[in-house]
């Protein structure tokens, strides 16, 4: 698996690119700040990049920004943003595409080396990994409008459950009830959402983000 991170911290970039190479990766380019990321994507095309949201030269959100760019010019790129921020707009940006292979850590959360590769390999394979926390702002924008309104407290656990990459199988274990009540609850998500259920979990996830960030805009288009 062939990497690229993006990373302004010399140390925790050597860091992670000691960690991916010793679990077999290749990381092909390590860059520290903006500018680097888009030249350095498009000269590698690696399976799958890691950036951070703040980099050089002004560390507000260039990591990001480069990200979304990444994604318009390589479509379907693999980005893991792994970060201290939640960055709203363009995080909503990122996951809006629907195209699979995103995910957005936080760096104070992963807790092990481990869980840090799987998330690297699950959005390598085009899945989602998404830290609860992120999830949790990017849902809280929606509260008390629109059909996000109508999920009962238990849909919208669900839905941040979904939001995270997790199965039906997994989201069951988390909730202490059984899958078929999980299918239950998805297919009233859905329905609530005026979205049709779908088999596949990444394509699920990215579909309720992405109608999350532009619900009101098709509403008021239609």
């Amino acid at each position: 698996m062939r990497v690229v991170i993006a990373e302004d911290l010399a140390l925790l970039r050597e860091g992670l690119t000691r960690i991916l190479e010793a679990f077999g990766c290749q990381v092909v380019a390590a860059v520290d700040n903006g500018p680097s990321v888009l030249p350095a994507l498009a000269a590698h095309r690696p399976d799958v990049a890691v950036i951070d949201v703040r980099l050089p030269p002004t560390f507000s959100d260039e990591g990001l920004q480069a990200a979304v760019r990444a994604r318009a010019e390589l479509p379907g790129l693999p980005v893991l943003v792994l970060s201290q921020h939640v960055e709203q707009l363009y995080a909503r940006e990122l996951l809006a595409d629907r195209r699979g292979g995103v995910g957005y850590l936080l760096k104070d959360r992963v807790s092990h080396v481990d869980q840090f590769v799987d998330a690297v390999r699950r959005v390598a394979a085009g899945g989602t990994v998404m830290d609860p926390e992120v999830v949790a702002q990017l849902l809280a924008r929606r509260d008390g409008a629109g059909p996000l309104a109508e999920l009962t407290a238990r849909e919208r656990e669900v839905l941040g459950l979904m939001a995270e990459g997790r199965s039906n199988a997994a989201v069951a274990a988390r909730l202490f009830v059984t899958e078929k009540a999980v299918d239950k609850h998805i297919n009233s998500i859905f329905s609530k959402l005026r979205m049709p259920p779908s088999g596949d979990d990444n394509r699920r996830v990215l579909a309720v983000l992405a109608y999350l960030d532009g619900a009101d805009t098709r509403r008021q288009a239609g």
